[in-house]
């Protein structure tokens, strides 16, 4: 019996969001039901606020959560009704040309659920990133439930599903961060902070964070990074290159996605270096870099999507890591906050205020 609950809506371009009542189906086949019990406000659900992804609204925002599956549908075998999941965005389809070469972290056709929540008067709701977790209880694929140690904080594991993981993997799983290399990370918010705690993790001998507000480098040194840079008042490529014995770093990572820190990417690195973008530029943004110097400098030019993870995989090892007390997921949780605080929290991220507000239920 398809269920009513609350969820956050944005209704039009750069509206401020409001609380609603939305529409719940029974899970059909292949999807599940999911009882939310935290869930990160993430930059992308401001970007689909402002028509920054697309114009289909009215969206179901939230995507970066965790909760209890409180029903499936037939077919669904991955998990079962008590089960305490992290949400993902990336729920492999195992027969596309990626999957079929073993490279399912680059599924080119994840699937969400095909039913549709909507609103009390029937209007179809398109969930953010195929989740819609601002919400008590959202329809998923069963595919996008990843069961995780019950054990961790819903606050902490549910960053995992975006943000989070998608620094750690720009530099383990992207850049390949292994001992004794550096590392230089450009914009310490909340991604570029998981990717300095990535490289801590994957042993890197230097990481240099990176950013123009003097708030963030604090935050990065308490994550691992061993050197910080103001680039407001400091050429960042030259800082690099000086900590790094005038060569560049190993990998250097921008999680900001401007023409401006890419280009700073680029030239900070070492000959033979990668450059990671995990930043997401918009669309009008052009990049002009001179030829022979792409080529003269060699090595590798990524970029990570969702950290190149691959949620069953990755999840569990990190909250694994989480409750060794390994990797302090706890430390990217700024706050707490209620389902109708999440306007005021855009507000916050927007000022570099927190690295994440985290909704509760």
């Amino acid at each position: 019996m398809a269920q009513q609950v609350r969820g956050v809506i944005a209704r039009a371009k750069g509206e401020p969001v409001r609380i609603e009542t939305i529409t719940v189906p029974d899970p059909g086949p292949g999807e599940a039901v999911v009882k939310v019990q935290a869930c990160g406000v993430c930059h992308t659900d401001l970007h689909y606020r402002e028509g920054g992804i697309n114009d289909e609204f009215p969206f179901l925002l939230g995507h970066e959560a965790a909760g209890v599956v409180e029903s499936v549908g037939d077919g669904v075998s991955e998990v079962a009704p008590g089960d305490f999941v992290i949400l993902n965005w990336r729920a492999v389809c195992g027969q596309c040309r990626a999957c079929r070469r073993g490279r399912s972290q680059y599924c080119f056709n994840t699937h969400n659920a095909r039913q549709k929540m909507t609103l009390a008067d029937g209007t179809e709701l398109a969930p953010a990133l195929g989740i819609g977790a601002f919400a008590e209880k959202t329809l998923v694929a069963a595919g996008q439930c990843t069961k995780v140690d019950p054990a961790a904080s819903p606050a902490a594991a549910g960053l995992l599903g975006c943000g989070v993981m998608a620094g750690l993997g720009a530099a383990i799983n992207t850049g390949g961060v292994t001992r004794g290399d550096s590392v230089a990370v450009i914009g310490c918010g909340g991604v570029g902070n998981a990717a300095v705690v990535g490289a801590r993790l994957a042993g890197a001998a230097k990481i240099i964070a990176v950013d123009i507000d003097d708030r963030k480098l604090e935050t990065a040194r308490g994550l691992g990074a061993t050197h910080s840079v103001n680039s407001r008042s400091t050429d960042a490529v030259e800082a690099v290159r000086e900590l790094t014995g005038g060569f560049g770093a190993d990998v250097v990572i921008d999680a900001v996605g401007r023409t401006e820190t890419y280009e700073q990417a680029f030239y900070a690195r070492d000959l033979a270096g990668t450059v990671v973008l995990v930043g997401v530029p918009t669309p009008e943004m052009r990049l002009d870099l001179p030829l022979l110097d792409v080529f003269g400098r060699g090595g590798a030019l990524k970029s990570s999507w969702y950290g190149d993870c691959l949620p069953s995989r990755d999840f569990p090892m990190l909250i694994d890591l989480y409750r060794q007390g390994r990797l302090d997921l706890d430390a990217f949780v700024t706050e707490t906050i209620a389902l109708d605080e999440v306007e005021k929290a855009f507000e916050r991220m927007h000022h570099g205020d927190v690295l994440r507000s985290v909704v509760v239920f």
